[in-house]
């Protein structure tokens, strides 16, 4: 790529590359090319004029150089989505403000005097209308106060007053939709599935085409290392399905003819050609993102009485301005209080501080469905966790294996593995693992395996019935028999809170391997952080027996802990939590956990969790790291404090605007300026990041 080098400064550098150097789809491109590069901080690109300001770590200069002297932009890949669209929105609001300015500072004074008035009182008509209508249907909003104060100045023969109020109100409004665009388009991307073109099996072969093209049946073709951008069954081909996306589950999950499949998931191995069923917003994702997209009316209840609270503060301006009229018979000053609009301020910066926050929240992996969710996290003072796959991490291992009837260790492992590699559950995985990392090799030598739901599995092994599962299913069903010393080992082993897994050989048992759910990293520090944070209880249920559930409580500082209870106890749990008062947080993960999740003042599904744990939690942790429950904590705090800081910011700079124009100090004009300066000033500062970068990833 040629270029000029602009601007040149230690971690700074504007670059030209000439007009029309390339287009917006190819700047959009060379941005997120440029972004990739782990020394570049960030990039901006303007297609119109060739220009490209970089900034980037001080002692990178020579490398940058390098590359952008390397760079083709014909052969740089093709834009996401999101970066066009981020793109156009920027350019648009560039452009409406560009207008505005231009017919306020260049257009505006070159006119006559009576055109201008003519043109003011023209452009007013609409905000009468708006007024107008809000009375018709019974509401003293804005609306109506915003057309009190124009009409007020226009009737004093004040248009300039007049038009300088429409004007900033214009301002606020392109300010208020820009920054709801730009928050919601960053948001909804963050779940997104950016695929623009696909294989599609036709009679003549394979065809690439735009993913807009494709309709419901056609034969999608989805290779080793691409995601599946449809929802459909496996018509042909067989491949290793990364499903986590959708079920949490870390593991690929072997897919064949006829199985389903979903668009977001990705194929780590093999071929697969899918019947296409849903496409497009059909998608199960899409249906995700849709619902992100539409979340704004699931409102904060800090937001909803932010929007009451302005609503109801129009009457007492409309009183405040007659009062003094009354009292004074200056309409000046009676029109500076129509200037200072409380609600103005209050329903702008309250919405934003909200998108802003769920925008962050999606920066840190944590997809939040609404931001009334937010805040309930804030409030909260109880958090209840689900022991397994939430406590635990959704992987099991196996710690140890306990050979009887004179099998080895090793014989035990591998005869294991070799019936369990045949059924992709979790325990039979860390199974068929812990054998491949003892280099122990295991050949098909039993007959065909049969396996029985929730109990284990049955076949014969030389000749001799051997079987593998529950104590339930090889004690009580099968009637292998069991011995003190047995007894005694099962009973030890308990005790520290292990899952036992049996191997019977012959109707005799042969040996028992013991798995444990390992705790997630970080989890005590996890929940000591929380307390710090205000959270007053920690409430552990588990399905799991007393002393596995004593044995995880006693060592990650759980508060009171819940054994071996029922799906249909949990929500019994959470219920009672909240009649005594306390506001609470669900942490869950799998089918079981639903009933509590949907209890739960506000519910959580981790990273693992299964899709209706995910569909019902009101917020979900896309990465498997517990310390992003500190981070919510932390962001949904700030996010209250935050709003109520320009509660009391708006409160008493407006008090202060009404006070000076009382006094005469300062004029309607002045106070519409000054009113509506604070309005936008206080909505940029909402849309700031609430948490810096030391206290995220410190």
């Amino acid at each position: 790529m040629q270029y000029t080098i602009i601007h040149d400064l230690p971690g700074r550098m504007r670059i030209r590359g000439g007009m029309y150097a390339f287009t917006r789809e190819e700047s959009v491109s060379l941005e997120e090319y440029l972004e990739t590069i782990p020394y570049v901080c960030n990039v901006s690109v303007n297609h119109k004029n060739g220009s490209i300001l970089i900034l980037y770590q001080k002692n990178c200069r020579a490398d940058l150089l390098a590359v952008l002297t390397s760079i083709r932009i014909k052969n740089l890949p093709e834009p996401s989505v999101y970066g066009l669209e981020t793109k156009r929105t920027d350019e648009a609001f560039v452009r409406d403000l560009t207008l505005l300015l231009f017919r306020r500072f260049v257009i505006r004074p070159l006119l006559p005097l009576p055109i201008r008035r003519i043109r003011t009182i023209v452009r007013a008509c609409s905000y009468f209308r708006r007024g107008g209508s809000s009375l018709l249907h019974g509401r003293l909003d804005t609306s109506v106060l915003d057309a009190s104060a124009i009409g007020a100045a226009i009737l004093q023969g004040d248009t300039k007053t007049a038009s300088s109020i429409m004007f900033l109100l214009k301002l606020s409004g392109l300010l208020e939709d820009y920054t709801k665009k730009r928050t919601r388009n960053a948001l909804v991307h963050s779940l997104a599935i950016n695929v623009d073109r696909v294989w599609v099996k036709n009679a003549d072969g394979e065809m690439l085409i735009p993913i807009s093209q494709v309709s419901q049946s056609d034969q999608v073709i989805v290779r080793t290392g691409t995601m599946i951008p449809v929802d459909g069954m496996i018509s042909s081909g067989d491949a290793m399905v990364n499903e986590s996306s959708m079920t949490g589950e870390p593991l690929p999950v072997h897919k064949t003819t006829g199985a389903t499949v979903y668009a977001g998931t990705v194929v780590e191995e093999g071929e697969i050609t899918v019947a296409v069923r849903s496409l497009g917003g059909e998608t199960r994702i899409n249906k995700i993102v849709d619902l992100i997209d539409q979340s704004e009316a699931l409102k904060a209840d800090v937001q909803n009485k932010a929007e009451q609270l302005a609503d109801s503060i129009v009457p007492y301006s409309f009183l405040g301005a007659a009062g003094i009229f009354l009292l004074t018979g200056n309409l000046t000053r009676a029109l500076s209080v129509l200037m200072v609009d409380y609600s103005c301020a209050l329903k702008l910066s309250t919405p934003i501080s909200v998108i802003s926050a769920m925008r962050e929240a999606s920066t840190m992996n944590i997809m939040v469905k609404g931001g009334k969710y937010l805040e309930e996290f804030a409030l909260a003072d109880t958090i209840v966790f689900d022991k397994t796959g939430t406590l635990t991490v959704a992987s099991p291992k196996v710690v140890d294996v306990i050979p009887f009837a004179g099998y080895t260790k090793q014989d035990v492992l591998r005869t294991a593995a070799c019936l369990e590699e045949h059924f992709p559950h979790s325990v039979a995985r860390a199974i068929v693992r812990k054998a491949a990392e003892e280099n122990l090799k295991h050949c098909e030598e039993h007959a065909a395996v049969e396996y029985v739901v929730a109990h284990g599995i049955a076949t014969k092994l030389h000749g001799k019935r051997a079987l593998i599962g529950s104590a339930h299913f090889i004690f009580d069903d099968e009637g292998v028999p069991l011995g003190d010393e047995e007894r005694a080992v099962i009973e030890k082993e308990s005790e520290h809170g292990r899952s036992l897994i049996f191997l019977a050989i012959g109707d005799q048992l042969a040996g028992i391997i013991c798995i444990e759910d390992a705790i997630r990293p970080m989890a005590e520090e996890v929940i000591t952080s929380l307390k710090d944070l205000g959270i007053t209880n920690v409430v552990m249920i588990t399905g799991d027996g007393e002393a596995t559930a004593r044995a995880v409580a006693s060592t990650i500082g759980i508060d009171r802990y819940y054994s071996q209870v029922l799906p249909e106890d949990k929500a019994a749990i959470i219920n009672d939590l909240k009649a005594s008062g306390r506001k609470v947080i669900m942490i869950g993960d799998g089918v079981n956990d639903t009933p509590g999740l949907a209890a739960a003042d506000v519910s959580v599904a981790m990273k693992d969790a299964s899709d209706i744990a995910q569909e019902v939690a009101d917020i979900t942790l896309l990465s498997a790291d517990l310390r992003e429950l500190i981070h919510l904590r932390q962001l949904s705090t700030k996010l209250l404090d935050r709003i109520n800081t320009n509660y009391r910011f708006i409160l008493g700079f407006n008090t202060g605007l009404l006070v000076l124009g009382q006094l005469g100090i300062l004029t309607p004009a002045t106070s519409a300026v000054l009113h509506n300066i604070s309005t936008m000033g206080i909505s940029a500062g909402s849309m700031q990041p609430l948490l810096c970068e030391t206290e995220t990833h410190g």
